[in-house]
């Protein structure tokens, strides 16, 4: 299911469509289906966007042959992440919140394939009829910010094939933004420093800067404040992402926090404690686990019902950002009941790493 077919259709949009929904991916079934749909392809012109959000002047329409897959693409690994523990320090005066979280970046990824455009739009083709093709796009929006950081005025053919869901507290539309800034950056002679694409990734989001990380980090701020750390757990770990068939907005989670429900555990301790005792319950807290699971009940029972489970070799259990995600540490077996529902989202997952340098590759360690 995870190749697109050559076939390119029109895909004209009827509505206005949320920033929030290029942030993710198909749920399991529907990343089934993207596999026996044909993709849609977004063609960009340079000054199409207007001043009202209403009319971002995306064209969309069938793409010609000159909109196939360039000969020259280039392949890349677009990661996601997941949060070993995420305290909720306070809510500023803005309305965000201030974190400190441990980041640590993972292999469960979407493809991505990258090429300079000899024309004067962008091109972007997604496996996933759900996610909007415009300037809401998290990958348009990186693309933006690079060419207005740089002052490059170079367009560009995407490719993205989802495999991480949508709604699910992974980053993954976060990693396609931090995967299309690298790649504009890589294909055009390195303008930038990498310093200079983790300053500029916090204009568009809070978890882009992560990604620029070296794969594990602990950061603060909105997220966007990032130091790199050693990986506190081994980096062949088995882990188990396990998500139900629905996802949770994060500013709706945010927003139902009660700051008096927090664990009060120092976010520092944490980091100390995870690196000389590992992943354990007490250990990976979550301070917007209580919202989450007030917004969806079933989430803390899927919870409890893998910490029930007794598979062997399992250390912790805890849900990944603003959920849905919950993620298992210590085994990515799957246990009977997860097995048999078959609207839950599984994958096994490891930890990854990269060098200065370089960008992220799968882990190898298990197969799709």
């Amino acid at each position: 299911h995870r190749s697109p077919p050559a076939t390119l259709s029109t895909a004209m949009p009827t509505a206005t469509l949320s920033a929030s929904a290029s942030l993710g991916a198909p749920t399991r079934a529907a990343c089934a289906r993207a596999g026996r749909t044909a993709r849609r392809v977004a063609l960009r012109s340079p000054g199409s966007i207007a001043s009202s959000s209403s009319s971002r002047g995306v064209v969309v329409m069938a793409a010609a042959a000159s909109d196939a897959a360039p000969a020259d693409a280039v392949e890349y690994f677009s990661p996601s992440k997941v949060n070993l523990f995420l305290r909720v320090v306070r809510r500023r005066e803005d309305g965000y919140h201030d974190l400190a979280s441990l980041f640590h970046v993972v292999d469960l990824g979407d493809d991505m394939k990258f090429a300079k455009s000899t024309g004067s739009r962008d091109v972007l083709a997604c496996s996933d009829e759900t996610i909007p093709l415009d300037s809401s796009n998290l990958v348009i929006k990186a693309l933006d910010l690079w060419r207005r950081k740089t002052g490059s005025t170079q367009r560009f053919w995407v490719e993205l094939v989802k495999n991480v869901p949508h709604g699910a507290g992974l980053g993954g539309g976060s990693g396609n933004a931090a995967t299309a800034m690298w790649a504009a950056n890589e294909l055009c002679g390195r303008p930038a420093s990498e310093a200079e694409l983790l300053e500029w990734s916090g204009d568009i989001g809070s978890d882009i800067s992560v990604f620029f990380s070296e794969g594990a980090a602990y950061c603060t701020g909105r997220g966007e404040i990032v130091e790199d750390v050693q990986p506190p757990i081994p980096l062949d770990t088995p882990m188990l992402l396990v998500k139900p068939d629905i996802g949770l907005s994060t500013p709706a989670i945010f927003k139902a926090l009660d700051l008096d429900g927090r664990s009060t555990e120092d976010p520092l301790d944490l980091l100390e404690r995870i690196k000389s005792e590992g992943c354990k319950d007490e250990i990976c807290v979550n301070d917007l686990e209580p919202p989450a699971f007030g917004k969806l009940p079933e989430l803390l029972k899927l919870k409890e019902r893998l910490r029930g489970a007794g598979t062997k070799g399992v250390s912790s259990v805890f849900m990944s950002g603003s959920g849905s995600t919950i993620v298992q540490v210590g085994s990515d077996d799957v246990p009977e009941f997860v097995r048999e529902d078959a609207a839950l989202f599984r994958s096994p997952a490891r930890l990854i790493t990269r060098k200065r340098g370089e960008w992220y590759k799968p882990s190898g360690l298990w197969k799709k």
